[in-house]
């Protein structure tokens, strides 16, 4: 896989790709669905007071400069040294070890810079995809979620 992966912080403005990634009907396993731009835009603003209370860290995900998904670090407020992480990709870059390239820069940043001693993956069981991405990152699997 060439092309280049990166993050930066997401912004409001990426409201209107972030609602047509995730709005695909073939996300069965995502559980954020905006109703339209505007809630999708409200939802970014919150994402700004949520970093900066050390409760959430959102990233946009560019390949090649061009805006494709999104993902993030969600500290655990009890335990402020553990953080979860969470990815959502557009369909038409699906299979491209995009996401794991991306959870690799998110863990960099969560161990250096927010002093992380620990990350999750945290998945729907049927998301086969997901679970590729964790498992090409290292991580293992701790349990089952009951839903």
């Amino acid at each position: 896989m060439t092309g280049k992966v990166e993050l930066r912080n997401q912004r409001v403005s990426d409201a209107k790709r972030f609602f047509e990634i995730l709005n695909n009907p073939n996300f069965k396993y995502f559980k954020v669905r905006p109703k339209d731009v505007k809630s999708e835009r409200k939802f970014l603003i919150k994402n700004k007071e949520k970093r900066k209370n050390n409760f959430e860290y959102n990233y946009a995900i560019l390949y090649n400069k061009k805006l494709i998904g999104g993902c993030g670090i969600k500290i655990d407020q009890h335990r402020k040294f553990i953080g979860e992480i969470g990815y959502f990709l557009d369909e038409a870059y699906w299979g491209r070890r995009i996401t794991t390239r991306a959870v690799k820069i998110l863990e960099k940043i969560g161990f250096k810079k927010l002093n992380l001693k620990r990350i999750e993956i945290l998945m729907h069981p049927k998301n086969v995809a997901s679970e590729k991405v964790a498992i090409k990152c290292g991580y293992k699997k701790e349990g089952k979620m009951n839903l």
